[in-house]
């Protein structure tokens, strides 16, 4: 999108827009972004590639990820615009199907880019004789975004049953999501269980998300609930990781017994709350120095191309090391935290900001598809679309999409399906309805 685009965008801006929701939406990607590109620190030994991160080798980074895991920021702002949205489309007599047409193309259309790349990617390296490991733990790297697509695209799916909750129980929907949330941990944790876990990915995420529906009613208006929010958040938290089970880190860290990510657990929604609290706190001031018009064209150019920047920012990170091993691991001998690797932060992110700029260029119009005007599709296939595309991300947000035996083309298939079903099945359906 070109400047002159953006700059158009910001200034027609309505008044009632918050501008405060984009803005959070923006930042916390950043965050991602570069707290990816940080807590990587891989270094090349003996002509050998040594994947680590920094949370797997200094315990003191494992507090301040109670400030970088923003994924409940995500869940929390997606709420607020879900709630408008769908409102809206109840207004306009919109059919469920067509609202979730609409938010699937906008969510998993930008994805379809980079499937297709990695599948021509991998394929052409295997069959030049990469060996399927290393192919394996490249596409599991590159392709760690897609859990929160598909557990986001979960969320979106059943928002409008959850609003309704809201909307009837206020907050003891809020407190029975937490209630479930925890009960789902303690079956999970006290059975050793993982799989049992899973269902926090809706459960756990979905509470966060209804936070979302408490900001957007004025719920949370008072400076008194803000910190009230914050406060049980934190308190919430504390005894977590205190007399509880869970590990301080809230991202994942290799060989811990327990992970607060992944499955998710209910100490996102405890993080969820104590964030929450937080930035509605800074909410007024926020506000106001988004009225500056360099801050806020900054906010519209992120949001514009956010869906861009989020999916291809650890394939830029795969592809550069990739190339710096073809060169003979240059610029990966640094040991990890020694002086001489922080010295050359700047320059790594740097680097890899760089690819992701071009990117952006190459495969940001994904994110601008045309409005369908065509009827809605009928109701299975808006289902089924969901039940394609989250199920193919989680599974290679898990495993990639190559195993010793080669590339395992029908996971990343399965949201390009999603993508092609929601295209052709309405067109279809039309003419026969015409007819």
């Amino acid at each position: 999108m070109d400047p002159t685009s953006v700059r158009a965008l910001s200034e027609a801006t309505p008044e009632t827009r918050n501008r405060v929701v984009d803005a959070l939406r923006a930042l916390a990607i950043t965050v991602v972004v570069v707290g990816h590109w940080l807590v990587a620190a891989v270094v090349v030994r003996d002509g050998e590639l040594v994947p680590s991160a920094v949370l797997d080798i200094a315990s003191w980074s494992h507090p301040l990820t109670w400030v970088f895991q923003v994924m409940p920021v995500f869940f929390f702002v997606g709420g607020y615009a879900n709630a408008l949205s769908w409102r809206a489309a109840r207004r306009d007599g919109r059919s469920y199907a067509d609202w979730v047409r609409a938010r699937l193309v906008r969510l998993g259309l930008p994805v379809v880019p980079l499937l297709v790349t990695w599948l021509v990617l991998a394929s052409t390296a295997y069959s030049l004789g990469v060996s399927g490991s290393t192919l394996r733990l490249a596409s599991q790297v590159a392709l760690v975004p897609t859990w929160f697509l598909a557990a986001y695209v979960l969320v979106v799916a059943v928002a409008p049953a959850t609003l309704v909750l809201w909307e009837r129980w206020r907050w003891w929907s809020i407190l029975a999501g937490l209630a479930m949330s925890l009960a789902v941990d303690a079956v999970s944790i006290g059975t050793g269980e993982e799989l049992v876990g899973f269902a926090n990915y809706l459960l756990a995420w979905a509470t966060v998300h209804q936070l979302g529906y408490a900001w957007v009613d004025g719920a949370l208006g008072s400076r008194l609930r803000r910190l009230a929010l914050a406060g049980v958040g934190l308190v919430g938290l504390l005894l977590a990781v205190g007399p509880g089970p869970y590990p301080i880190s809230m991202i994942g860290v290799t060989g811990a017994e327990l992970n607060n990510s992944y499955p998710t657990r209910v100490t996102m929604v405890f993080l969820g709350l104590l964030q929450g609290g937080v930035i509605l706190l800074a909410e007024r001031p926020l506000a106001e120095r988004l009225r500056r018009p360099r801050l806020w064209t900054a906010t519209v150019a992120v949001n514009a191309r956010i869906m861009t920047l989020y999916l291809w920012h650890l394939t830029a990170m795969v592809l550069v090391i990739g190339l710096a091993m073809l060169a003979g691991g240059a610029g990966l001998g640094w040991e990890p935290l020694s002086a001489g690797w922080w010295a050359t932060r700047p320059l790594w992110i740097g680097t890899l900001a760089l690819v992701v700029v071009l990117a952006v260029a190459l495969f940001g119009r994904f994110e601008n598809p045309r409005r369908d005007t065509r009827p809605a599709p009928p109701l299975w296939v808006a289902v089924l679309a969901v039940v394609l595309t989250c199920g193919g991300l989680a599974v290679m947000a898990k495993f990639g999409i190559v195993d010793n035996g080669g590339v395992t083309w029908v996971w990343p298939l399965l949201p390009i399906a999603a993508q092609v079903l929601l295209r052709v099945v309405p067109r279809h359906a039309a003419t026969l309805t015409h007819s």
